[in-house]
C-alpha cells in the first residue's frame, strides 16, 4: 500500500511562507506527475500546481508567480513553497501523485490525507 505523507502545513499571517512537503512512504517503480490541489471552505477540490517527471512545472493563475513546486526524485518528495500568502489561499491542501507502484501495475492517481494551511491575521 502505497501513502502520500504531508507536512508543513499551519497558520500564517498575510504575506507570510510556508512550505509543504509530501513523501511517497514506500520504494515504486516510477511516478509520473507529483503536485498539489486545495480544497476551501465550501469549494470544490482545485488544481494548484503539478510538475512532471523531467519536465517544466504548471500553477493555477492565482498562485502564479508566488508558489514554486519542485521535486526530489532521490527522495520521491515534493514540495510546495508557498510565499507571499493571502487569505484566500486557506484550505485543506492534497499531495497528488500519479505511481506506477511496480512493473506490472498500472499508473494510478494516488492521494495524501491532506494538511491544513490557513493565513489570517
Amino acid at each position: 500500500q502505497v501513502q502520500l505523507v504531508e507536512s508543513g502545513g499551519g497558520s500564517v499571517q498575510p504575506g507570510g511562507s510556508l512550505r509543504l512537503s509530501c513523501v511517497v512512504s514506500e520504494s515504486v517503480y516510477s511516478i509520473n506527475g507529483m503536485g498539489w490541489y486545495r480544497q476551501a471552505p465550501g469549494n470544490g477540490r482545485e488544481f494548484v500546481a503539478l510538475i512532471p517527471h523531467g519536465g517544466r512545472a504548471n500553477y493555477a493563475d492565482s498562485v502564479k508567480g508566488r508558489f514554486t513546486v519542485s521535486r526530489d526524485d532521490a527522495k520521491n518528495t515534493v514540495y510546495l513553497q508557498m510565499n507571499s500568502l493571502k487569505p484566500e489561499d486557506t484550505a485543506v491542501y492534497y499531495c497528488y501523485a500519479d505511481i506506477k507502484p511496480k512493473i506490472y501495475y498500472d499508473y494510478h492517481g494516488t492521494w495524501g490525507q491532506g494538511t491544513l494551511v490557513t493565513v489570517s491575521s
